[in-house]
């Protein structure tokens, strides 16, 4: 059965079945001119009260803890991306049905607009800190949403007609090309105002990017350099594809749960450290960049979520405030167990006091491989704590630091089910050579990195297939919170192996073997990869 098309006058016509596919084009065209309004009027407003930020953001909130590990596993720092290209398919597929839909009931479409609209409009006030103001760009996308849509359904071709039978000359075009060429028309003026309004919004963000601001801050530098890392031992090889001692800032792993980089204007942050302490301190920026007390070590840092020889870690050379000393300044109260740390999107993480007051190094970090910290791993102000997983010592964005207790207040990923207190675990990976290669016979070389959390890691063995395993030579260490490169020269023999490491960490135990995954306190297990000698 033809469906039914609005006219101009109210009524409605009829629509051959390709009106179908024109009505699903309708509706994600109306669509895209809804989330282009959207983001140019978040853009005015703030980045939290984006549409499609704040439905993901709500989306991560209550995403069951399966769904988290399989997109950080799956995506690793891609993470953000994949779920908001996910959410624009959804979106699409959605906004299409609901331009078929709108065909047979146009009520169906108008109210499938609103609804969408509404959910940004929820979405969006709840973040933290948010105000009502924040619901207007999701609001007024629902709006050019529903006028796009009957826009795009008047503009629908009508049913099939003849030339001959319309009393239109052959040679010029009938009605319904005429009608045709219109709602191409109209389609691509919809996509115009989509990709005009969305760009619009991201210049409008732009201006508010504080990377100029971090550019022209002064590196903040340490009062005495910490020990260089930039070393290596005579005879040690510089492998392509071995990691090296210290990340470049760009390579650096990023695991969060903010889908846009927060933008904190340096001079107007603050951070406020109250709870169970004597006096209630509050710091801004240039305070702490110029105190004289500041710190440099070279650190590295891992996921919770790192899988067996995976990615997520990283080292740089830190500099920042000592956490001990803000402490003591504000007097942390008996029995204040934790220090619960605030980002500025209201993401929580729970450290352990008494690490924050006793491992060398732990800091309120301000730069990272001599550069101001990058916008993406916590500018103007992050929390590093040595030894612990990022979760529970990492915070980026910082901005609220209070004295409370673990038996009172459980940060974001403890609610969801992880450990409260997370040792980084000894692990070992092999860089060199990558799973799967093809090597040629002769001289070759395996290489990687090991790390212990806290009592670093003292050798590193690797073992071919069931032979005995045999140590590897490692990079001299400057600091047991820094992971070493190993590499072991090798024989390669024709056929398939498999090239397997272990670590011993600095009081002499031997990693794992037990293969475990990462929740609830970090994968653990020996890293193994298969190669083709031919």
């Amino acid at each position: 059965m033809p469906s039914a098309i609005p006219t101009p006058s109210g009524g409605v016509r009829a629509a051959t079945p390709s009106g179908g596919v024109r009505a699903a084009i309708g509706g994600v065209s109306a669509a895209g001119v809804a989330l282009g309004v959207g983001e140019l009027a978040a853009g005015l407003i703030g980045p939290e009260s984006s549409p499609v930020l704040a439905v993901g953001a709500a989306a991560v909130d209550v995403s069951p803890r399966a769904t988290t590990e399989f997109a950080i596993s799956t995506f690793g720092s891609n993470d953000k991306l994949a779920l908001l290209i996910g959410m624009l398919l959804v979106l699409a597929v959605a906004a299409a049905l609901l331009g078929v839909l709108a065909v047979r009931r146009l009520g169906i479409g108008v109210a499938g607009m609103v609804v969408l609209g509404v959910v940004g409009a929820a979405a969006a006030v709840s973040r933290p800190g948010a105000s009502v103001l924040a619901a207007v760009p999701s609001l007024l996308a629902a709006a050019a949403g529903v006028g796009a849509l009957l826009l795009m359904l008047r503009m629908l071709p009508a049913g099939r007609d003849d030339p001959a039978d319309s009393g239109v000359p052959p040679e010029l075009p009938a009605p319904r090309e005429i009608e045709r060429r219109r709602f191409v028309l109209a389609a691509g003026a919809a996509a115009g105002v989509a990709v005009v309004t969305t760009g619009a919004g991201a210049l409008v963000r732009r201006s508010r990017d504080v990377a100029q601001a971090r550019e022209q801050l002064l590196v903040p530098a340490a009062a005495t350099p910490g020990l260089g890392s930039d070393a290596l031992p005579a005879g040690f090889p510089d492998l392509a594809g071995l990691s090296p001692l210290l990340t470049p800032n760009d390579d650096f792993y990023r695991i969060d749960t903010a889908l846009r980089v927060p933008q904190i204007d340096p001079s107007n942050w603050s951070l406020r450290i109250h709870g169970r302490v004597e006096r209630e301190l509050r710091f801004t920026f240039a305070e702490l960049a110029g105190r004289d007390d500041l710190i440099e070590a070279d650190i590295t840092l891992a996921c919770v979520s790192n899988e067996v020889g995976g990615p997520l870690a990283g080292s740089a050379r830190w500099v920042g405030v000592p956490l001990a000393t803000l402490l003591a300044e504000a007097g942390v109260e008996p029995g204040a167990d934790q220090v619960l740390t605030r980002s500025v999107d209201g993401w929580t993480c729970g450290t352990p006091t008494v690490d924050c007051q006793r491992t060398p190094n732990a800091m309120l970090a301000l730069a990272m491989n001599g550069e101001n910290l990058p916008l993406e791993h916590g500018f103007p102000v992050r929390m590093i704590v040595p030894g612990l997983y990022g979760y529970v010592s990492a915070t980026k964005w910082l901005v609220d630091m209070e004295l409370t207790t673990f038996a009172g207040s459980d940060a974001y990923w403890v609610r969801r089910g992880w450990d409260a207190t997370a040792p980084i675990q000894t692990f070992s990976r092999i860089d060199v050579p990558r799973p799967g290669r093809t090597l040629g016979a002769g001289m070759a070389a395996i290489a990687g990195v090991a790390h212990s959390g806290s009592d670093g890691v003292s050798a590193v063995e690797v073992r071919i297939d069931d032979q005995p395993w045999e140590q590897a030579r490692m990079s001299a260490t400057t600091s047991t919170q820094l992971w070493r490169q190993w590499y072991h020269p090798w024989v390669a023999e024709l056929g398939l192996h498999v090239i397997s490491v272990r670590a011993v960490d600095g009081k002499g135990r031997t990693q794992s073997s037990s293969r475990y995954p990462p929740y609830p306190n970090a994968s653990s297990g020996w890293h193994s990869v298969r190669v083709v000698v031919g």
